[in-house]
């Protein structure tokens, strides 16, 4: 009996110790906050963050009601809890985001507005919840879209100018909007464990939510809704290691998700890649592209997965693109398991001259994709996939494995190497169902197309070499299976078809003088 009343005891004592040194509540009412909009609680917020941090953390909590605020600044141990029924509606009044902090603008180090949520070099924050979150956009997206030529210079634009007197600019400095940078909705800078989870985002003036060379990056169940909005980007979490976005629903005016690493000269000296990102169990509505990785990746991009998503009308898919001057290498993605409906562009881009630019010679502004695999993919769309390299740095070991699309076009390939498709299902309106030019190394296996215009050959090659071509078995009824073009096609293998159902199973132009070689006994050859 007294044993079992010395546990008790310490029990009890445990108990009063841990709810002691617990993260205690910080509700913003008790601050100062009004919860109907009648004042901005920007002060208040900040009083109740300060004093969380000073007993070294705390939950900073909102309940039910709508708040207006200026911009909120999170320190290290700091929960934003945003109840069900609570609504943060941010300030357009320019002025509220001042004065100007260190951030990053599309790739670039600047000091400027401060972001909506904003921390930096902070450990262990989170905004959670199951309210919303309203940057009023609006007028800063007027704003931008509305400046002219010739017009007047605002204050901001002459304050951002004196800040930014010795920053490393982008190739194009004209892509600096003319010193008037919207700042993104939550832009985390050098933070360690970020936890965003469960709350409604809409109207951000720029992208959404951007961490910046943060390490250890959760985003989870977040609704974005940014609907005919410029630049409004769902997530881009740029220069980060260690992200996982999951079971995220996403409507977007730009990109759904986009992973990025700096742009140009500033990415390169910055020299931060974004790598070890997961993208899982996400839908993605409204958007230029479901997830797109650049074209800012001039830190280098590596080790992603994106799995198990749902792209239904977006302009594309899955889209990784740069140019020359990026410098930077993509490496190490994994795609598989995605849906693609209404797709209004590609399914898949991989695009290397998203500038049109001229051959220069390979150096640092000398951008690179590699090492890069697709499976399990279906869907609807305009165009199945674009590849497109450069003449001086091919696209390199690309695969497509288990792939099934109906679309207007087919796979366009050029200037890459070691490309292979494996089970792949195209069926076109126009046009072949790949067409390749300036290929080396190409393996297509298994290839089916139910449906191809009689004009067009299943297969159309300009200027490949090395291509190893078998099992193929047409369904039905086609007047050529494969064609070749180009005076510098050679090393053609075809193995293992059955082309008793086709009338013209390979068609040379005259320029073409390589022999085929058959490897197996191919069946109507």
């Amino acid at each position: 009996m007294k044993y079992l009343i010395k546990i008790l005891i310490f029990a009890i004592a445990l108990t009063g110790y841990l709810s002691a040194n617990a993260q205690e509540y910080y509700n913003v009412i008790k601050y100062g906050a009004k919860n109907d909009s009648s004042k901005l609680a920007t002060t208040a917020i900040k009083n109740a963050i300060d004093a969380a941090s000073k007993a070294g953390g705390g939950t900073i909590y909102f309940p039910a009601g709508k708040y207006l605020t200026g911009p909120i600044h999170l320190k290290s141990n700091i929960t934003i809890l945003i109840d069900a029924g609570a609504e943060l509606h941010f300030s357009d009044n320019f002025d509220d985001y001042l004065p100007m902090v260190k951030s990053r603008y599309e790739g670039v180090d600047v000091t400027s507005f401060s972001p909506l949520f904003y921390a930096y070099k902070a450990e262990n924050i989170s905004i959670i919840g199951r309210g919303i979150i309203d940057g009023h956009g609006k007028k800063w997206w007027d704003f931008v879209e509305g400046y002219k030529e010739g017009q007047p210079i605002s204050k901001w634009q002459t304050t951002f100018a004196s800040l930014n007197k010795d920053i490393i600019l982008p190739d194009d400095p004209k892509q600096m909007k003319r010193g008037f940078l919207r700042p993104p909705f939550i832009q985390p800078m050098f933070c360690k464990n970020v936890l965003i989870d469960g709350i409604t985002i809409r109207n951000s003036p720029f992208w959404t939510i951007n961490p910046e060379f943060c390490e250890n990056v959760k985003v989870h169940a977040v609704t974005i809704n940014n609907p005919h909005s410029p630049n409004t980007d769902g997530i881009n979490p740029e220069s980060c290691k260690n992200v996982h976005i999951s079971d995220c629903h996403i409507s977007v005016g730009d990109d759904c998700i986009t992973i990025k690493s700096g742009k140009d000269a500033p990415g390169r000296k910055m020299a931060a890649p974004a790598e070890n990102y997961v993208i899982t169990n996400c839908t993605m509505l409204s958007g230029h592209g479901g997830v797109v990785i650049g074209s800012e990746m001039s830190g280098d991009v590596r080790k992603i997965t994106i799995s198990n998503c749902v792209f239904d009308g977006t302009d594309r898919g899955i889209r990784i693109k740069t140019a020359r001057g990026r410098g930077g290498v993509v490496e190490e993605i994994r795609v598989s398991n995605i849906i693609m409906k209404n797709i209004r562009e590609q399914a898949i881009v991989l695009d290397m001259q998203y500038a049109k630019t001229k051959v220069e010679p390979v150096s640092e502004r000398t951008p690179a994709f590699r090492n890069i695999h697709f499976a399990n993919i279906t869907g609807q769309v305009n165009q199945a996939a674009y590849l497109n390299g450069l003449e001086e740095m091919p696209i390199s070991n690309i695969t497509f494995n288990d792939i099934n699309l109906d679309a207007k076009s087919g796979f366009s390939i050029g200037n890459a190497t070691d490309i292979e498709l494996h089970n792949v299902a195209v069926n076109t309106q126009i046009g072949p169902a790949v067409k390749a030019t300036q290929v080396s190394n190409l393996v297509i296996d298994a290839l089916k197309s139910y449906k191809v215009p009689a004009n067009a050959a299943v297969i159309d090659l300009t200027n490949v070499s090395d291509l190893f071509l078998y099992n193929a078995f047409p369904p039905a009824e086609i007047n050529t299976y494969l064609k070749l073009s180009g005076a510098e096609t050679k090393n053609i293998f075809l193995g293992n078809n059955n082309f008793r159902r086709v009338k013209t199973p390979v068609k040379k132009e005259k320029e073409v003088t390589a022999t085929i070689e058959i490897i197996s006994g191919d069946k109507g050859q």
